[in-house]
């Protein structure tokens, strides 16, 4: 599977984002459904409230990207114990936006 991964931008200058990648690349975590997986894209939200989410989903599509997964520091607050305010918000304009055909992911590790 390619995947295109979006994060938040406020967890951006406390983790790299390697775990995301190497749950991705084994086939881990919540990839463990899909088995190994490439990465295509990875990016932030944009900020708050992740009004940038979507339109940086639909390019990840456009690029090569089979489906979209949230970072864990999205839906579950890794690690700063924090999940977003807005995340069903931005989950639900995503799929809205990108349609059917596209695998959402709501966590990574």
């Amino acid at each position: 599977m390619r995947v295109g991964i979006i994060r938040c931008q406020q967890t951006e200058d406390l983790r790299p984002g390697n775990t995301d990648f190497k749950v991705a690349v084994h086939g881990k975590g919540a990839f463990e459904e899909w088995g190994p997986s490439e990465v295509v894209g990875f990016t932030t939200c944009g900020g708050c409230p992740g009004k940038r989410a979507v339109s940086r989903a639909k390019m990840m599509v456009e690029r090569g990207a089979e489906s979209i997964a949230f970072a864990s520091c999205i839906s579950r607050g890794t690690p700063i114990g924090f999940a977003c305010p807005h995340y069903g918000e931005i989950k639900n304009a995503i799929l809205k936006k990108l349609g059917p055909e596209v695998h959402v992911l709501e966590w990574t590790h």
